[in-house]
């Protein structure tokens, strides 16, 4: 058991000062002060000065590698534990990406499975960049049905000269199928869409919708705020669908990429529901930068802390309250990916809570109700780390 008191809690909803109590891999208890009896073998930390807050969803994440656009020596690795740890995320959601032709959703599993085993949370999805798109049993939504990691498709890529060009009855029967699975499996068949840089990019989503009985809503598109005229089209599509920025792109291509802080402030004037915004990192992917010829000129990859870094700066730099600013990344795509146990600190949630200090530095971290960062230090890193 671990008893963190006073600290100042948001679910993301600010609760003021509370004291929250963990058994096993839940929280049982959140309250003003909870006493507990003498002779129980409870871990007590002290979070006075300090904010509770939900472990970070990063859903879009390329945990077995990614890459290749500059030869198979720009493959990227593996991410290890500690990138998520060090990032404050507690749960991932892995991906193929760009790559659906040498590597393998197999190894997708196993290193979610892996991950599980080193005490976090992690999902996947099925598929990759190319329609058709790779499965394991032959359809999506056998795969979502019953595999339990994987909880949707994607990343499928449109409107960009990666995409395979999928047409429209092509992304119907991706996403009712999807949807299908999910529904027999009981998760949320999400269909994450990674937007390329072509004019219009949301508009094959819109074609599908129009021609079936699909909802934006069934469709995650990701890379939103990859430039100026892609965010200033997410204003309106974000208004009937869910939009999605990359937080770990931003650092690396600022000249072109939106700034996800500035961006978020900038949907919620335009109208856009805040529980239609989320943020995820693209972590351990490629980033790579085309000149007008398709010629490769820059590749970088992605970095996981860029979550907590947007989140800092949603907050002090652009004013927004805590409990808003962290929906985005915790509350809002546990709703979207139904994980229903994610994104919340009440009874019964798992418990994946970070406890960070006045600029967002982590202080403590809980996983699944295990200790993984103690004052500032981590105590776990990945098996081979």
């Amino acid at each position: 058991m671990i008893l963190i008191a006073n600290c100042r809690v948001y679910s993301p909803q600010d609760m003021g000062t509370r004291d929250v109590l963990v058994a096993g891999r839940q929280i049982v208890a959140v309250k003003e002060k909870i006493s507990l009896p003498q002779g129980l073998d409870v871990q007590i930390i002290n979070g006075k000065g300090l904010m509770m807050i939900p472990g970070l969803i990063d859903s879009h994440v390329h945990i077995a590698g990614a890459g290749g656009e500059g030869g198979p020596a720009s493959r990227t690795p593996e991410m290890p534990l500690s990138r998520m740890l060090e990032a404050g995320v507690t749960t991932v959601v892995g991906c193929l990406g760009t790559d659906g032709l040498t590597r393998d959703l197999r190894s997708v599993l196993m290193k979610a499975k892996g991950l599980r085993a080193e005490g976090v949370s992690a999902y996947m999805y099925t598929g990759a960049y190319q329609v058709p798109t790779p499965t394991f049993f032959g359809d999506v939504g056998k795969d979502i049905s019953m595999i339990e990691e994987v909880i949707g498709t994607g990343e499928i890529a449109v409107s960009d000269h990666r995409a395979s060009t999928p047409t429209i009855t092509e992304l119907i029967r991706l996403a009712a199928h999807s949807r299908v699975g999910a529904m027999l499996g009981g998760k949320s068949g999400i269909v994450n869409i990674h937007l390329g840089d072509a004019e219009n990019p949301f508009q094959p989503l819109y074609d599908a919708v129009n021609m079936s009985e699909i909802k934006l809503t069934q469709f995650l598109p990701t890379h939103c705020n990859r430039n100026e005229y892609i965010f200033e089209d997410a204003k309106e599509y974000g208004k009937h669908g869910y939009v999605d920025f990359t937080t770990s792109s931003y650092p690396v291509f600022p000249d072109e990429e939106v700034k996800p802080s500035k961006g978020i402030v900038e949907l919620l004037k335009a109208g856009v529901p805040l529980g239609h915004i989320t943020m995820s990192s693209d972590g351990s992917g490629s980033l790579p930068r085309f000149d007008e010829k398709g010629k490769l000129v820059k590749l970088e990859t992605g970095g996981l802390t860029t979550m907590m870094d947007e989140l800092r700066d949603t907050v002090k730099e652009e004013g927004l309250k805590p409990e808003e600013a962290l929906q985005p990344v915790t509350s809002n795509v546990a709703s979207i990916l139904k994980l229903n146990h994610k994104g919340h600190v009440a009874p019964g949630m798992d418990a994946d809570l970070v406890i960070v200090d006045d600029d967002f530095q982590i202080v403590h971290m809980c996983a699944m109700g295990a200790m993984m960062v103690k004052d500032r230090k981590m105590l776990r890193k990945g098996t081979y780390e």
